[in-house]
């Protein structure tokens, strides 16, 4: 087992953080209203098919 050096370890993380390519505040908000509008579709879309799979449910059973 090698031993772990801590400075080098810390020296290792500030290089590998330099190469990381951030995104700016208007790539971000754009993105977050993508899966905000993409969940909104994903549970509308839900909502319907399971209101339809219940409706024709309480038609089987005669219970409509």
């Amino acid at each position: 087992m090698s031993k772990v050096n801590p400075a080098k370890f810390v020296r290792e993380v500030r290089q590998e953080m330099e190469k990381v390519s951030w995104p700016t505040r208007k790539e971000t908000m754009i993105s977050t209203g993508m899966v905000l509008a993409l969940v909104a579709v994903t549970a509308t879309f839900f909502v319907f098919v399971d209101w339809v799979i219940s409706t024709l449910i309480r038609i089987i059973l005669g219970i409509a």
